[in-house]
């Protein structure tokens, strides 16, 4: 395997949980209780929040500079806390039907927010950093995949 640069890493990623997330929505119809829709976004939330570690600490340490210009590293910071918020109010839903609804569009905003990366902030990245940079970012991220398994 070539050494995979970060932003390869992060893009592999997105594919893997969009299909996690049309698995979820193909059931989410079949869900009949809240505490239902509620486990389904617990593990939503816990693969997002990894992730939006990565992609917030990898901008940071790049693109600080160059981001803080044009706005990206702002909107990638609200599209994750408007994500973050949404899965957050499956938890309070009272009836079912909200918690499918805004379980449904965190999971949208998602969709649409990894397009926005893929489409402007990891090209971004690709043109600020070295090469070595975001091979190293990629090793990096790979080994920290890697750990839980490694406690356990």
């Amino acid at each position: 395997m070539h050494n995979m640069k970060i932003t390869e890493a992060l893009v592999a990623e997105h594919t893997i949980f969009l299909g996690v997330f049309d698995q979820i929505e193909r059931a989410l119809p079949s869900l009949t209780t809240p505490a239902e829709v509620k486990t389904m976004a617990s593990v939503v939330e816990g693969m997002l929040e990894g992730h939006a570690k990565s992609e917030t600490n990898l901008a940071y340490l790049a693109l600080d500079h160059v981001l803080a210009q044009n706005g990206e590293l702002k909107r990638m910071h609200q599209d994750h806390h408007e994500i973050d918020d949404r899965l957050r109010q499956v938890h309070t839903a009272s009836t079912c039907a909200e918690a499918r609804r805004l379980l449904g569009a965190a999971i949208a905003a998602s969709r649409e927010h990894f397009r926005a990366e893929e489409r402007s902030l990891f090209p971004m990245l690709e043109q600020v950093l070295q090469e070595d940079t975001l091979t190293e970012l990629g090793q990096s991220w790979i080994e920290r995949q890697a750990e839980p398994a490694r406690r356990v």
